[in-house]
């Protein structure tokens, strides 16, 4: 017979005296767990089993965090004097307090099967940052780390600076005139986002803002090798569909993403000593141009809610495939519905309702829409319009209309929600069942 310990009552308000007592839960807990088959082998009372005990431990863990959070917060940061990014943060809060928060040596035992047998212990990773993400100060100082340039992205400049030029891989970086350009290179899956991707894109994005000898950035898909599309540009396929199938996009990847590369598109790289904040804060922007070639799928279109200014070939579309996924499509769902209203939004988001960019709805999206040969011409004629009268001005335009649409704490909000809900529907039923019925996915080569 199971030796059951009972789940606290309640969190006391002692943090070291509620540590221990709700870790030695989660402990029994975990052990229960793995006395099961594994999910592919439970029979239907194995799997009821294994769901109650995972829930039951879940909601152990928000009862911990929604009195202990800040405090936990506090220990990691050294009082918010330090900053921690969140794939570092998770771990070491699994250190802190035992069975609060996944191990990496149990990520990384569910990272070796698919996703639909996975038993979901990143989802605890979700409950974490939700609450460190809702409470205001923890949450914008998470925030603000992510936004601070990437450790590697000095080293990165550098040999930019020194070769006008720089090979990230899956992202590469080069100058246009005024420009830094970011392309976005990972071929075989037509400039998809994946695991293999995350760090090159930031890291390329960071360095495209620091450069001091561009006044602005550029986002743009390159040239695909084969296939299809071959010896054409593509923008962004969206989230590598067939790796989320094959378990190979890890939870964390949709935070770092939201709350690194995409938000340093809108807001700009932070600085250590002073808040990011529009209002009291300051930052390191540059304007950024994204151009569409072929389609903005899912995370495509999501980053041209986030870029000054966009140029697409009149053949392009965009999608936000989200009801087909079964995940919600990034910050998406906070920027939309201000370029096309709520109605149009609910329909691309909940619909998969396909918008052609040039289109009236389009157009409220891409502000100049030209035949596909004329792409390159455009890309250079908007760099000399948004920098001949230079780009202090525009700086601080972009600022001031971000604040009045979507200030600081307002992201932060909305990304506390992201954090919990997503974590849910990365390890859905419904996740798997769409990617094999919309995307034949288990037919696919990962």
């Amino acid at each position: 017979m199971d030796s059951v310990v009972s789940m606290p009552a309640a969190a006391s308000g002692d943090f070291a005296a509620d540590a221990a007592s709700f870790s030695a839960y989660w402990r029994n807990q975990a052990a229960r767990l793995a006395k099961l088959p594994p999910k592919p082998d439970r029979d239907a009372a194995a799997f009821d089993t294994a769901e109650t005990i995972k829930q039951a431990a879940r909601d152990a863990r928000f009862a911990f965090l929604r009195v202990h959070a800040r405090t936990l917060y506090d220990r990691l940061t050294n009082g918010r004097r330090k900053f921690v990014r969140l794939e570092q943060l998770v771990y070491e809060a699994a250190d802190l307090v035992p069975g609060l928060a996944p191990t990496r040596a149990e990520v990384a035992a569910e990272a070796e099967v698919r996703q639909g047998e996975k038993d979901g212990c990143e989802i605890d990773q979700g409950i974490l940052c939700n609450q460190f993400l809702a409470d205001p100060d923890c949450g914008r100082h998470l925030c603000h780390a992510m936004l601070l340039p990437r450790p590697e992205s000095a080293e990165a400049l550098a040999k930019f600076q020194r070769d006008g030029h720089l090979d990230l891989g899956t992202a590469k970086v080069e100058r246009q005139g005024k420009a830094a350009v970011l392309l976005l290179s990972n071929g075989r899956f037509l400039n998809a986002e994946d695991n293999a991707t995350q760090v090159a894109t930031e890291i390329g994005a960071d360095v495209c803002i620091l450069d001091p000898h561009s006044q602005m950035a550029v986002l743009r898909g390159n040239v695909v090798p084969h296939g299809k599309y071959a010896g054409r540009r593509v923008f962004n396929a969206g989230i590598n569909l067939t790796h989320l199938y094959y378990g190979k996009i890890p939870f964390l990847w949709f935070l770092i993403r939201d709350l690194g590369f995409v938000n340093k598109l809108m807001r700009g790289l932070a600085r250590p000593d002073v808040t990011p904040d529009e209002a009291s804060g300051d930052s390191i922007e540059k304007l950024w141009i994204s151009a569409v070639d072929t389609f903005a799928i899912g995370g495509g279109c999501q980053i041209l809610l986030a870029t000054d200014f966009n140029i697409a070939a009149r053949d392009a579309y965009m999608t936000l495939p989200a009801r087909k996924e079964g995940i919600i499509p990034g910050m998406a769902n906070l920027r939309l519905s201000r370029f096309v209203g709520d109605r149009i939004a609910r329909q691309a988001i909940m619909y998969e309702r396909r918008i052609d960019c040039d289109s009236d709805v389009g157009r409220m999206i891409c502000d100049e829409v030209v035949a596909p040969e004329d792409v390159d011409a455009a890309i250079v004629r908007v760099i000399d319009r948004l920098t001949t009268s230079g780009v202090v001005g525009a700086t601080g335009n972009r600022r001031a209309l971000r604040v009045a649409v979507e200030p600081f704490d307002t992201f932060r909000q909305y990304a506390a929600v992201y954090a919990r809900e997503q974590a849910w529907c990365h390890f859905s039923p419904a996740l798997i069942s769409n990617l094999e019925h919309y995307w034949n996915a288990q037919s696919r080569r990962a």
